[in-house]
């Protein structure tokens, strides 16, 4: 996940949408053309207290419209200053398959107080994600299976039960999605981001992005550029990279971000996590229940700190601490709860799991076999070498998936729109530097600001100077000529 956000709702949310997916989707009697899902009415009704609730209809493929279709759960913070309110920003926390609805109901702590005054802070979850007809694949002890699944060693039985759970996978993904299973693609979510902005009567998108966010507002951006109005995309995805190259630069910026961590204190060293590791595969820690703390959960676990160098590095030295000094699992488990969005009682409140591989496969091609994904071991191990070996095989569902990718039909490039704010962390571990200035290129009205530090995306980090130029950005539409580097 790009960001953290209260989820103290997700059960409230789920129940006030039922009511209104039931209401909408009665009225199916004939099928729908496009100009039918642009001339929809968003009936806001009032939900917890400050924030307005509605849904809307998409389709479920655009290139063959029928009477079938998604229901859209969306949520607005209205502006405060309703009297000069500037329009409406939508926001995607990342993922993929993170709840921009959850997002936006924290609207408070993700957007400044001056640009609460003049814009409503819109957020949609999109298609098969939580509220938006979430579609699951498996049941939560399934899900603890897949997700402690782990072929790192390279050994042909691995890599074999690997597959196995891999092909199980995809089949279940197929059975629970039906129809719908090709159709929750970015690239379509882009279209239904352009059929929100027509009901939200927004003659420009204005549009906050973090992390996978970037991706769709890429793809909103080449599909519709004239309606691009003020947009940030926080901590880019290379929409030119293959799925290959995203792997393994991954790696080397968590490799790197745990190399920071460890050079900033003097507590623990490489050797120490590796052996961590090497020991959670052969003889895991358990906690009183018997859970075991699998390399997985150890990895996932690591992972989840590295995203924020400030709470997240010092939860990594308390989960070291207990771990290598005192055998305690229980660190281990919370931070990889966290990222896998398990609860204490085990079960997922979130179905981010299973649609973000849906999403990834749809949206990338994986045209290596089984047998190069394993070559490929070595290379991804020299180039990251804690790391490198979990992010070999991730592309592995995609190979029995069920499903052909929903890929653009242009190329990413020389998309012309009015001016773009991107924003890059030169030492963000889940989305490098590079892609942030390879996104700039493919705009050509762009411009990066550059965050010299750590950290996954730069805005609404606490720095100032990120801050104040997306505030002033987006208050008044202008970018600075000179150099945007802050520190």
């Amino acid at each position: 996940m790009s960001v953290k956000y209260k989820s103290a709702l997700l059960g409230l949310v789920v129940i006030i949408s039922i009511g209104v997916v039931v209401l909408i989707s009665n009225n199916n009697s004939k099928a729908w053309g496009l100009n039918d899902y642009n001339s929809q009415k968003l009936d806001w009704q009032d939900c917890y207290g400050e924030f307005q609730c509605s849904s809307f209809k998409v389709p479920i493929d655009y290139e063959n419209m029928d009477n079938e279709n998604f229901v859209l759960q969306v949520l607005k913070h209205s502006a405060l200053d309703q009297a000069d309110k500037l329009g409406a920003i939508v926001v995607n926390p990342g993922g993929p398959g993170g709840s921009a609805v959850h997002y936006a109901f924290n609207a408070k702590y993700i957007v400044s107080n001056e640009l609460l005054k003049k814009y409503d802070i819109v957020g949609f979850d999109s298609r098969g994600i939580n509220n938006s007809e979430e579609i699951r694949c498996l049941t939560d002890a399934e899900e603890d299976a897949f997700l402690n699944a782990d072929a790192s060693d390279g050994k042909p039985q691995s890599v074999a039960n690997l597959e196995a759970i891999s092909k199980d996978f995809a089949a279940k993904c197929a059975k629970s999605a039906g129809v719908k299973l090709g159709h929750v693609s970015t690239l379509e979510a882009a279209k239904d981001m352009e059929i929100l902005r027509i009901l939200l009567n927004e003659d420009k998108l204005n549009y906050l992005g973090k992390s996978y966010g970037t991706y769709l507002g890429t793809l909103y951006a080449s599909l519709f550029p004239k309606s691009v109005g003020r947009m940030v995309l926080d901590g880019a995805v290379d929409p030119s990279s293959t799925l290959r190259e995203q792997q393994i630069a991954q790696a080397v910026g968590f490799d790197r971000a745990l190399n920071n961590y460890l050079a900033s204190q003097s507590t623990f060293n490489s050797a120490e996590i590796q052996t961590l590791l090497m020991n959670s595969k052969t003889s895991p820690m358990e906690d009183s229940s018997g859970r075991k703390a699998t390399q997985s959960l150890v990895i996932t676990a690591i992972a989840q700190s590295l995203y924020d160098p400030n709470d997240g590095w010092r939860e990594l030295g308390k989960l070291l601490d207990k771990a290598i000094t005192k055998d305690d699992p229980s660190g281990i488990f919370e931070l990889a709860d966290r990222y896998n969005t398990r609860d204490e009682s085990g079960s997922y409140y979130s179905n981010q799991n299973d649609i973000a591989i849906m999403i990834t496969c749809l949206d990338w091609q994986e045209p290596r076999t089984v047998e190069q994904m394993g070559s490929d071991r070595e290379a991804f191990i020299r180039a990251a070498p804690v790391f490198g070996q979990f992010l070999n095989f991730a592309g592995l569902p995609c190979k029995y998936w069920k499903a052909k990718p929903q890929l653009p039909k242009t190329q990413l490039a020389k998309i012309e729109t009015s001016p773009v704010i991107i924003i890059g962390v030169t030492e963000d571990p889940a989305t490098p530097y590079i892609w942030s200035q390879n996104l700039a290129k493919v705009f050509t009205n762009s411009k990066l600001l550059t965050l010299r530090g750590e950290g996954h995306t730069g805005h609404n980090q606490g720095n100032k100077c990120v801050d104040s130029a997306v505030d002033s950005y987006y208050l008044t539409g202008k970018i600075r000529a000179s150099a945007l580097i802050c520190a």
